[in-house]
């Protein structure tokens, strides 16, 4: 099963959600090699719920996941912390939902809440969370004291980062990854279709719950494959997305600019 643990939904968190633009990411996902991937839309997004309950309007429930034109699908979520940096949350729909629910007052920068009450949150529902490029600027998830970084469950070997120093991102990753006694899995971190393949995990089993996909990790039954292309992939990603969100400023219509209709 090859699996991108960190994905988006959406062009870009402030855009309107367009139920035509996420059928042709999911579409170029199957085609780029996936046959999962979990659906890590930022936490403060707009119209979060409403992407869900399109995914699911349009799917069937196999699992934890939600099937999409056969596309497996694990709800997810990426979240601010108060001290910089990103945390993913893997989960069953509902429970992601619920979650996004009531970090409602803490979405606007300056309320984000801190990593420790984040995770005291997170404790309470059966999510595997993990620690998203951590080594981004602007991110001090390693900064954090040991003994919290050691509730995270594993951390994101993130294909911008991989298309930018391939060299830094595995060496820093695996290096505070290990340190911690944790897995790492590949997220390509895209939010348009380009980008898909750009690093993926390969998974020996067919996963329809969360709690298999973190005993496969546990167990190390996975790889990591890197694509050749990806710093191409990566940088054609960042004009294609530049250049839509242009058109949206403009008054056009970036999805039909990019399906042609």
């Amino acid at each position: 099963m090859y699996i991108d643990f960190h994905t988006h939904g959406k062009l870009a968190k402030y855009l309107p959600f367009s139920q035509d633009y996420t059928h042709w990411l999911f579409k170029e996902a199957k085609k780029a090699g996936l046959d999962a991937l979990c659906l890590t839309e930022h936490f403060n997004t707009l119209q979060f719920r409403e992407v869900y309950s399109y995914i699911a309007s349009q799917s069937e429930r196999e699992g934890d996941s939600l099937i999409f034109d056969g596309l497996r699908i694990f709800a997810g979520m990426e979240t601010d912390i108060a001290e910089g940096g990103h945390i993913l949350s893997i989960g069953v729909m509902e429970d992601i939902l619920e979650l996004n629910q009531r970090l409602e007052p803490y979405k606007k920068k300056g309320a984000f809440l801190p990593f420790k009450e984040l995770m005291d949150l997170f404790d309470e529902y059966p999510v595997i969370v993990g620690g998203a490029h951590p080594f981004r600027e602007g991110g001090h998830i390693p900064e954090l004291p040991q003994e919290e970084l050691m509730r995270l469950k594993f951390f994101d070997l993130n294909g911008k980062d991989v298309a930018e120093d391939s060299l830094r991102a595995h060496r820093m990753t695996y290096w505070l990854a290990e340190s911690l006694n944790k897995p790492v899995v590949a997220g390509s971190d895209t939010h348009q279709a380009v980008q898909y393949g750009c690093i993926r995990s390969r998974f020996e089993k067919e996963c329809a719950r969360v709690k298999e996909l973190y005993e496969e990790m546990q167990a190390g039954r996975y790889s990591i494959e890197v694509s050749p292309q990806a710093a191409f992939q990566v940088s054609t990603a960042t004009v294609l997305k530049r250049s839509l969100k242009e058109i949206h400023a403009l008054g056009g219509d970036y999805v039909k600019t990019l399906l042609g209709n």
